[in-house]
C-alpha cells in the first residue's frame, strides 16, 4: 500500500482527505447500492479503523470519519475484500455516477450504471473531480436537483435522452447509444475548455457561451420534475433519513441486518429494500415532516480544520423554525461542502460570526455579517426576514 494521499476537493477511498476527526476515507457503491453484507461489514470498519461515524453525502456516498494513517492501510484492504475499489485513483474520482434509487428489477436503470461505470474505468476522460453523471430514467425526475454534469433521463415520448446539464432539452437515444453519447458529451467538455475554466461544472460551462456540437444538440424534453423525496414507505422498500447526514457506524449495521440492501441517495437518505414496516431508531428520521430535513449543515468544527464554527449545533437549534418546504444551509466556511446550490436562507461561518444569505449560496453576498450563533437562536425571525 503506497503512502496516503491527502488532496483533491473530493476525497475517495484511495485518495483520502484530512480533516479535524482524521482521515475521511470515501465509499462510492458500485450502482449506487451496498448489499447488506457489504453494509454490515462497513459498520464493522469504521468502527475499528475510524471514529464510528459514517456520513452520506450529497452525491450518494458513504465516508468514513476519523481514520488514523496507521489504521488507513487496513481500512483499504478491508473495502478492497468487498468490491469496492478501483483500479487507481483516477478511475475512483471518474465513477462519478449517481442512480436514481427507485429502479425495479425490470428496466434498464442498473444496467445502464453498470455500462457506464465499466466505460468510465477504460476512458482516459480528465474531468473535473466535481465532475459526474446522473442516471435517472424513471417516469420522474428524481434527481433533477442534484449535482450532475451530464443526465441520461426519460424523455417524454417515453425513450431515452442524453442531455448536457444547463440544457433544456436533450438528444434522443436508444439503450445501446446512451453510453457512448454520454461519454462523447464528457469529451467535448474537455475539448472545448469546461475543464480549465473557472467553475469546472458543464452548466456554467453552456452558461458562459459554449456551444453543443450538432451531432450532440437535441429537442427532446425530459418527463417531469418529480416532488423531493421523504421518508416513507415505497414499493422498493423503506426510505430513511439520518439527522445532518451522519450516523454511527450501530446504526448502518442494525439496517443491514433488517435490509436485503441499501440503495444511496443525494438527500442524505437511504432506501432499505424489502423492508415493509418502518425502522426505528433514535439515529433515524423517518417522519417526512421532521424539521431536521429542512436543515442541511456540514460537519463543522471541531470535525473540519477549515470550520469556523459548530454548524450542527446550530443547525438543530434553528431547525424547528424554518418553514416546511424551506431549506437552511449552514455551512462551516465559503466552500459550502454539503451543498453547493442555492438554499432559502444559508448562514455562512467566518472568523467574526454568521454571514446570512437569502435565496443564494455560500458565495452569494450576505444581507447581514457577523452574527452570533447566541444571536441567531435569540432572533429565528432573521430567518424568514424579520426584525
Amino acid at each position: 500500500m503506497s503512502a496516503v494521499a491527502i488532496k483533491g476537493w473530493c476525497p475517495g477511498a484511495l485518495r483520502p482527505m484530512q480533516s479535524g476527526d482524521g482521515l475521511v476515507v470515501r465509499i462510492r457503491p458500485r450502482g449506487g447500492r451496498l448489499d447488506a453484507m457489504q453494509a454490515a461489514r462497513i459498520a464493522e470498519l469504521a468502527a475499528r479503523y475510524g471514529n464510528g461515524l459514517i456520513d452520506l453525502t450529497s452525491r450518494a456516498n458513504l465516508q468514513i470519519r476519523g481514520v488514523s494513517e496507521e489504521g488507513y492501510p487496513a481500512l483499504i484492504d478491508g473495502l478492497a475484500g468487498l468490491g469496492l475499489l478501483d483500479a487507481d485513483r483516477d478511475t475512483e474520482a471518474r465513477r462519478n455516477v449517481l442512480v436514481t434509487p427507485f429502479w425495479t428489477t425490470e428496466d434498464d436503470t442498473r444496467s445502464l450504471a453498470a455500462e457506464l461505470e465499466q466505460a468510465l474505468a477504460g476512458a482516459s476522460l480528465d474531468l473535473p473531480t466535481k465532475f459526474g453523471f446522473a442516471i435517472d430514467d424513471g417516469s420522474e425526475r428524481v434527481l433533477a436537483g442534484a449535482s450532475a454534469d451530464i443526465r441520461i433521463e426519460r424523455a417524454c415520448n417515453g425513450g431515452l435522452l442524453v442531455r448536457a446539464d444547463g440544457a433544456q432539452v436533450g438528444l434522443s437515444v436508444t439503450r445501446s447509444e446512451a453510453v457512448q453519447v454520454a461519454l462523447a458529451l464528457a469529451e467535448w467538455f474537455i475539448a472545448s475548455g469546461g475543464a480549465s475554466g473557472e467553475k469546472r461544472r458543464m452548466a456554467a460551462h453552456l452558461t458562459a457561451g459554449a456551444s453543443l456540437p450538432e451531432p450532440l444538440r437535441g429537442d427532446a424534453a425530459p418527463v417531469a420534475r418529480s416532488a423531493n423525496p421523504v421518508p416513507g414507505l415505497t414499493p422498493t422498500g423503506a426510505m430513511v433519513g439520518v439527522a445532518f447526514g451522519q450516523m454511527p457506524y450501530q446504526t448502518l449495521g442494525h439496517l443491514a441486518t433488517c435490509a436485503q440492501a441499501l440503495r444511496m441517495t443525494p438527500w442524505r437518505m437511504m432506501l432499505a429494500e424489502g423492508i415493509h414496516e418502518m425502522p426505528r431508531g433514535a439515529d433515524l428520521v423517518i417522519d417526512p415532516d421532521d424539521p431536521a430535513l429542512r436543515v442541511i449543515a456540514c460537519s463543522g468544527a471541531p470535525r473540519c480544520g477549515e470550520a469556523h464554527a459548530d454548524t450542527r449545533a446550530l443547525a438543530s437549534a434553528l431547525a424547528s423554525f424554518i418553514p416546511a418546504g424551506a431549506r437552511l444551509h449552514v455551512s462551516g466556511c465559503a466552500k459550502g461542502c454539503a451543498q453547493s446550490g442555492a438554499a432559502d436562507v444559508t448562514l455562512v461561518a467566518s472568523r467574526k460570526g454568521f454571514d446570512l444569505i437569502r435565496r443564494g449560496t455560500t458565495r452569494d453576498a450576505p444581507v447581514a455579517r457577523g452574527l452570533s450563533s447566541s444571536y441567531l437562536v435569540a432572533n429565528p425571525s432573521l430567518l424568514s426576514g424579520g426584525d
